[in-house]
């Protein structure tokens, strides 16, 4: 049974950083196309980073989080990671990690075939 587990939500001020963690089990993904999305109450959910399974990776980022996010992954660990510095009151969403069974970067939530139960980060002074 594939299971994908994030750690590392939390509630913090504007400015801060926070790291999330999606520890992956059941499968191995170092081959394929993994993403952060997230989603705010009453929206729709949208992708805020992506990489694919190739070396080297190809990445997206969402606009509003360019230059303040980073998606990274340790294959030895099956696990996917999100930094995220300079965080704002509208980075405020539950976070999802998902993940393909194929090897490129896909923007559509229809593409994942494996997610997280999300976790909750809230920035807020």
């Amino acid at each position: 049974q594939v299971q994908l587990v994030e750690f590392g939500g939390g509630l913090v001020q504007p400015g801060d950083s926070l790291r999330l963690s999606c520890t992956a089990s059941g499968r191995d993904f170092s081959a394929s196309g993994m993403a952060w999305w997230r989603q705010e109450a009453g929206a729709e959910r949208e992708v805020v980073a992506a990489m694919s399974g190739s070396e080297p990776p190809a990445i997206y980022y969402t606009d509003s989080v360019k230059g303040r996010f980073t998606i990274s992954k340790d294959n030895t660990r099956n696990s996917l990671y999100l930094q995220m510095n300079s965080l704002k009151p509208e980075d405020t969403a539950v976070y999802y990690c998902a993940a393909r069974r194929l090897e490129g970067v896909a923007l559509r939530r229809g593409a994942y075939d494996y997610w997280g139960q999300g976790t909750q980060v809230t920035v807020s002074s």
